[in-house]
């Protein structure tokens, strides 16, 4: 006996993001209609984007996806971060703000992400939660457009893509920046690709084709994925590259690019002292080198890795796997999405995104909490210690005085944190920014990706005068 029940309606007042003709049940009619929901913050989201993506071209003919984005964060119940967000991913289906979770509830959804489907006679027929899940979805909706078709109702017509794209620039959406005493490094990540210029922003070289994927070569044919956090070792230029789980190598001498970690697709290794090349990963979003060792911000595994540079080898360096805000030493630790690093002498400053804490490593793998309570504690609160708020902080960079720079990436703004006392202040600057995502530190210059308005921004310090960096093939 069928037991399904019609699917509740989209609500009339629901606002679309990047489509001026929404969807309804009605139009929907005689198509399959997946409908995922989503956060633009969360790792385990980005991962199933790749997902949609997949099964949207797969089922192009009665499948229309459909995104409901439901924020854990204020920042993100404006309809501009939203879209922001939609660009950067390349979200090619027509996107929802659902800001008062009223789909969310109508649907009975519990998690962040979660997929309902509906049938083509309008009724809803499963919901899956979380993500890797693909080949149970993959399953169902076959089902579902095969029993279409048995009773007459599938519409094999394509649905049309819906895009409301970002003004072209040089830049697009960049992560993370880098500098050394001669160079300024970006993550191009919207352009899948990593920069060498000039401090006044002359680009020297690029690495990376522009097209998104994974494969090795010389620069103008390697191909990267959302490239994101940057360090330097030797002829080394080191890589995070989100989107094929894996840490790349440039050699700067010879315009090559190579894979050292990980296997170019997500998985959840817990190696001790492994084959780099041999282990999967999820999500590595930022590195920093310490003598020998690279570390890892493993952000979809909630752990920091330790590469070992000379063997090649990697292991697990703190972190249990569990997402929360526990201190401890190595296992003992909880961490929630790590999303930037920085070195401080020996130690390693953490910039723990999913509680908006700030996390300290010792050389021994001993993990403290600077600021942060937790996974709902966020805000934007200056103070000491435990009155601190941040909200989804993503970068961080350390002066020669053990001070902390902190992007705080849904405050649009940058913190200064004095690591042995906790005293948290905004850095006095007039510049706006949207979503800064990284920071690099050299002398009293702080350079900023401000991510969102798609430029790298220098900040003196001392004064907090800022300015664009003209990042162009002069």
């Amino acid at each position: 006996m069928d037991t399904r029940k019609p699917a509740p309606e989209f609500p009339a007042d629901l606002e679309w993001i990047n489509t001026r003709n929404p969807p309804s049940l009605a139009r929907l009619r005689g198509r399959v209609a997946l409908v995922w929901f989503w956060s633009y913050d969360a790792v385990n989201c980005w991962n199933l984007m790749r997902d949609m993506h997949w099964l949207g071209d797969k089922y192009h003919d009665g499948l229309t996806v459909i995104g409901v984005h439901c924020p854990k964060y204020p920042r993100q119940c404006a309809s501009e971060g939203v879209l922001s967000a939609v660009n950067r991913h390349g979200l090619r289906h027509a996107i929802a703000n659902d800001a008062q979770f009223l789909m969310w509830q109508a649907y009975g959804v519990g998690a962040w992400p979660s997929v309902a489907l509906i049938d083509a006679d309008g009724r809803l027929a499963a919901l899956f939660a979380g993500e890797g899940r693909r080949d149970e979805i993959d399953a169902h909706i076959g089902h579902l457009l095969d029993e279409a078709a048995l009773h007459d109702l599938r519409v094999y017509e394509p649905t049309p893509p819906t895009l409301r794209p970002e003004p072209r620039s040089a830049l697009s959406f960049p992560g993370k920046v880098l500098l050394d005493e001669k160079f300024l490094y970006v993550a191009d990540s919207g352009h899948n690709r990593v920069l060498e210029c000039t401090q006044d922003g002359r680009i020297r070289r690029s690495f990376g084709s522009g097209n998104r994927g994974h494969s090795d070569g010389s620069a103008n044919h390697a191909c990267f994925d959302d490239p994101q956090g940057m360090a330097r070792w030797g002829d080394g230029l080191y890589v995070a590259d989100r989107g094929s789980h894996s840490v790349r190598r440039i050699d700067l001498g010879k315009d090559i690019v190579e894979t050292v970690l990980g296997m170019g697709r997500a998985g959840r290794s817990r190696p001790d002292a492994a084959d780099a090349r041999s282990v999967m990963l999820n999500t590595p979003l930022d590195l920093a080198v310490i003598a020998d060792g690279l570390f890892v911000a493993v952000a979809g595994q909630n752990q920091v890795w330790r590469f070992d540079l000379v063997a090649a080898t990697v292991s697990v360096f703190v972190g249990n796997g569990e997402l929360g805000l526990i201190d401890g030493a190595g296992a003992d630790a909880w961490f929630a999405q790590p999303s930037g690093l920085a070195a401080s002498k020996r130690h390693l400053v953490v910039a723990d995104a999913a509680t908006s804490a700030l996390r300290l490593i010792s050389a021994e793998g001993r993990v403290e909490t600077i600021v942060g309570k937790g996974l709902y504690e966020f805000g934007d609160v200056s103070g000491v210690n435990s009155d601190v708020r941040l909200q989804n902080p993503l970068a961080v960079a350390v002066d020669a005085r053990g001070v902390i720079h902190v992007a705080d990436s849904y405050n649009h703004s940058i913190k200064r944190v004095d690591r042995e006392t906790g005293q948290t202040q905004p850095l006095p600057m007039t510049y706006r920014l949207s979503e800064p995502q990284g920071l690099s530190l050299l002398g009293d210059k702080l350079w900023i990706a401000n991510t969102n308005r798609h430029e790298i921004v220098c900040v003196d310090v001392p004064t907090g005068e800022a300015q664009r960096v003209p990042v162009a093939e002069w």
